[in-house]
């Protein structure tokens, strides 16, 4: 293997290991839930999802399971879902 790309596998774990370097713009997610695929997008700080409940009340458990998911990897503000202290630090596999 070359050793432009050792350098960059490197580098790219030590990325991964600090998820505070990372801001999510924008995305959309299928979220597979109990009854339904719902999509959930999040654009510039705007959350949205197509289940019922969101549209009723503004946010909804796929919304807040998705910013438990992204953690720091979305601006705290953004964070409606996560309790202090979570999300702070990578998922573990």
């Amino acid at each position: 293997m070359n050793s432009s790309m050792i350098n960059k596998i490197a580098k790219a774990k030590r990325y991964a290991e600090e998820p505070e370097r990372i801001q999510f713009a924008r995305f959309e997610a299928n979220f597979q839930g109990e009854n339904d695929v719902h999509t959930t997008t999040f654009d510039n700080g705007e959350w949205n999802c197509t289940c019922r409940f969101f549209h009723d009340w503004g946010d909804c458990c796929h919304t807040m399971a998705m910013q438990r998911v992204l953690g720091v990897t979305i601006p705290e503000a953004y964070r409606h879902g996560v309790p202090m202290g979570l999300g702070t630090s990578p998922l573990v596999h």
